[in-house]
């Protein structure tokens, strides 16, 4: 891959990544790249939204559409569940089904179900169901075990 960097003297730093393919290096570069965001747009009501990633609770993908819920907002974003992950990071966001992304500084409770499954309390007092799939790995990351 080429490199061009130029300093400029005035107007606003600006990353463009052109690629034909995508590879391993142009994903290393976009996850770069995206991890600079600090916050995040979406749609709620025909207006935009601005919020910061550390006001989820969590994201779900529901009739192929991406929502973060907040405290006192569900907002669309414009981008799959899977970007939404990578952006996010692994730290303090877990995947918790197929189909979510749970805050894991937002859970507050945690009650083991049959078939191997988790339900984790919320802050706000909202139930999410860890699937037993993602348990085992959601039990390692609050131990602090690489999983």
């Amino acid at each position: 891959m080429r490199y061009t960097i130029n300093r400029i003297t005035d107007g606003e730093d600006e990353l463009i990544l052109n690629y034909q393919e995508l590879n391993a290096e142009v994903e290393e570069a976009l996850f770069f790249m995206e991890k600079r965001i600090k916050k995040l747009m979406g749609k709620k009501n025909g207006e935009t939204v601005i919020f910061s990633p550390q006001d989820i609770l969590y994201v779900e993908k529901v009739d192929n559409r991406t929502f973060a819920y907040t405290v006192d907002n569900e907002i669309q974003l414009d981008m799959s569940l899977y970007s939404v992950e990578r952006m996010l990071g692994a730290s303090n966001y877990f995947r918790c089904s197929k189909s979510m992304i749970l805050n894991v500084n937002k859970v507050e409770r945690l009650k083991s179900m049959s078939s191997n499954r988790i339900d984790a309390t919320l802050t706000n007092g909202e139930h999410i169901i860890i699937s037993r799939t993602y348990a085992s790995d959601f039990r390692k990351l609050l131990k602090g075990e690489k999983s």
